[in-house]
């Protein structure tokens, strides 16, 4: 759904107004737009590459830092990831125009390119490429293993319709390699429970207890089944959802709320999707309890972290009465932070119809636009930079690394999805 040209203008006077910063690099909106959102910025972090193996590839660089936003290669992990090519195909793979880009085009075909070149043979995926285009195989974080990646590389080749898949059989080859896996490590793991400092867990969740990781697996399994019908992949669906209902603690009247855990005994706010997963699941099954349990979350514990101006982490306890806060920070906040929860909010009202959770979605997607602690502008719409960060009330990160660009374009585009939101309360000026 496009937005109306006079928003468009209004958002970009807006943005040019109240947070600026120079920069060399040209941008010109021109035909560098889906779903009339400015991607200039993310063009500049997409680069071609021809790896080792002479596969031609799409990539995203990782880092782009102020004030040139240069990139910048991390040393040990590498230039570019799984996380963030897959964050931009499921942002491509989902515009609802065909733009007359050939940048945007080569991306469409490109980056799942990537995606299956760093694939393992033990059916995961690795996560880095370093400076001379090898894969990065010793890094923690780029170990072919049941984790963040390779969810996210499930994600994102599942993001693609059903008909791309009929002409693509090595992302069919793919992704029948990785749920053949995933069936196999999670379709039969006892129902166990573990307690942590008092906290009853379920310990059949990837990593035991990570929930987080367990949403995104879910979201890309509900596509995977859409697409295959395969009963496994329901079955297993299901037993995720029921292990995310235990990562729930507090009600509506007491801490935290409704909140699903994060893993262990922490929440966090990046990547806490299970809301809206939760939304997906209930749906598929017709389970009205995963769906109460999403709303529950979305009804008392998004209006306690606004009430807060947002958490970035908190630590709890339980002493058999009630759930105590052994640690909790504010600082940073980042965009990563915010996106789930638009999301959630944006399939509420998809579910039940109620225009309070278009509002909700509307004044936690303006956090982008200055109603934050910094007061400040974090995702200008012309350049399509989205800032890495609020470090405290009075210190922003003005870099605009791929993470941060893609997980602020993913909202607005799924904003500008919903043309009930009145989309001037976004933009407003804080």
């Amino acid at each position: 759904m496009k937005i109306k040209p006079l928003l468009i203008i209004i958002a970009g006077s807006l943005t040019s107004i109240l947070f600026s910063c120079c920069s060399n690099i040209n941008y010109n909106n021109g035909d560098n737009n889906i779903d009339s959102l400015n991607i200039s910025h993310l063009i500049h972090l997409y680069t071609k590459i021809i790896l080792p193996c002479e596969s031609e590839v799409g990539v995203i660089h990782i880092y782009s830092e102020y004030p040139d936003y240069n990139f910048v290669i991390e040393p040990d992990e590498g230039f570019t990831c799984i996380d963030d090519v897959a964050r931009a195909i499921v942002l491509i793979a989902n515009s609802h125009n065909d733009p007359d880009n050939k940048t945007i085009k080569e991306m469409h075909a490109l980056m799942p390119e990537f995606i299956l070149n760093m694939q393992a043979d033990n059916g995961y995926f690795y996560n880095f490429l370093r400076k001379n285009k090898t894969i990065n195989k010793t890094y923690p974080t780029s170990i072919p293993e049941p984790n963040w990646w390779s969810w996210r590389a499930f994600l994102a080749l599942e993001s693609y319709p059903a008909s791309w898949h009929t002409t693509a059989p090595r992302a069919q080859e793919a992704i029948n390699k990785l749920v053949h896996n995933i069936l196999n490590e999670y379709l039969n793991k006892p129902l166990k429970f573990k307690t942590i400092e008092g906290i009853k867990l379920p310990a059949w969740l990837p990593h035991e207890t990570a929930a987080d990781q367990t949403g995104i697996l879910i979201i890309a399994l509900v596509k995977y089944y859409q697409r295959t019908q395969q009963e496994e992949a329901l079955t297993l669906i299901e037993k995720f959802a029921e292990g995310l209902l235990h990562m729930q603690k507090g009600d509506s009247s007491s801490f935290p709320y409704g909140a699903y855990l994060s893993w262990n005994n922490i929440w966090h706010a990046y990547g806490n999707i299970q809301a809206y997963a939760m939304l997906k699941t209930g749906q598929l099954l017709g389970r009205d309890d995963f769906i109460h349990s999403a709303l529950l979350e979305i009804d008392h514990f998004y209006p306690y972290l606004i009430t807060q101006n947002y958490l970035n982490y908190f630590i709890i306890k339980y002493n058999n009465i009630d759930y105590e806060i052994i640690e909790m920070e504010q600082f940073p906040q980042i965009a990563y932070g915010i996106r789930p929860m638009v999301f959630a909010c944006l399939e509420a009202y998809d579910v039940t119809g109620k225009d309070k959770y278009l509002k909700m979605a509307e004044q936690i997607a303006s956090w982008f636009t200055g109603k934050n602690p910094a007061g400040k502008i974090m995702f200008d719409h012309n350049t399509g930079r989205c800032y890495d960060g609020i470090m405290s009330p009075d210190d922003i990160n003005l870099n605009s690394g791929a993470e941060s660009t893609i997980e602020a374009l993913l909202t607005m585009q799924a904003i500008l999805n919903h043309p009930e939101i009145n989309h001037t309360n976004i933009y407003e000026t804080h």
